[in-house]
């Protein structure tokens, strides 16, 4: 029995990345300057996200970075390893259409 704290508290309890598929929210703001540009991007093609896949792609990796999701290789989540860099004309024709 525990005095003083909730019985289901874990005291070994160590947080981890979560698993592919689990999708937290993101309670800091930690990629919210990428989730925005991603956003303004869908809004100016109609929703169509072709033309935003890099903006998509920088997003996903600030969420790997931060420990927002599980790191995993580019070609499980959809891109290729030919993907144009992140200063490429496409993303930012992209942004700037209305």
């Amino acid at each position: 029995m525990s005095f003083g704290r909730p019985p289901s508290i874990n005291v070994g309890f160590k947080p981890a990345p979560p698993d592919r598929g689990s999708f937290p929210l993101d309670h800091y703001g930690e990629c919210k300057d990428q989730m925005k540009l991603y956003m303004t991007c869908l809004r100016a093609n109609s929703s169509t996200s072709s033309p935003c896949r890099l903006l998509s792609k920088d997003y996903l990796d600030c969420r790997m970075n931060k420990g927002l999701m599980e790191r995993d290789e580019w070609k499980n989540l959809g891109f290729d390893a030919k993907e144009a860099p992140k200063d490429s004309p496409t993303q930012s024709d992209s942004t700037s259409q209305k």
